[in-house]
């Protein structure tokens, strides 16, 4: 059984730095399609971050420059370090995980969430 499951949100001033943890079971992470979500409410879901690959990684326009993502693989976790933190960061964290290493189209497992809060 697969389990993914996000540590590290709190509640930061705009400016601040938080790293999200991504811990998972059952899955090995590997070259396979790796990334972060985030849903603030009354909003969609976006994408914000995706890993695949040796070391191809994509960032959401709103996050490139202030956000990285990165494995490691001793430790079967995924990371965001998110730094310059803005209120309109501000929002539920997901991390997702599937099974292609050529494509970040689909995600198969999903974890249940940390909670990122930015105040300005």
């Amino acid at each position: 059984q697969v389990q993914l499951v996000e540590s590290g949100g709190g509640s930061v001033q705009a400016g601040g730095s938080l790293r999200l943890s991504c811990a998972a079971s059952g899955y090995t992470i590997s070259r396979r399609c790796m990334g972060w979500f985030r849903q603030a409410p009354g909003k969609e879901r976006e994408g914000v971050a995706s890993f695949r690959g040796v070391s191809v990684t994509t960032y959401a326009d709103s996050v490139k420059g202030r956000f990285t993502i990165s494995k490691d693989y001793a430790k079967n976790t995924l990371y965001l370090q998110m730094n310059s933190l803005k209120p309109e960061d501000t929002a539920m964290y997901f991390c997702a995980a599937g099974l292609n290493m050529l494509s970040c189209s689909d995600y198969d497992y999903w974890g249940q969430g940390t909670q990122v809060t930015v105040s300005s």
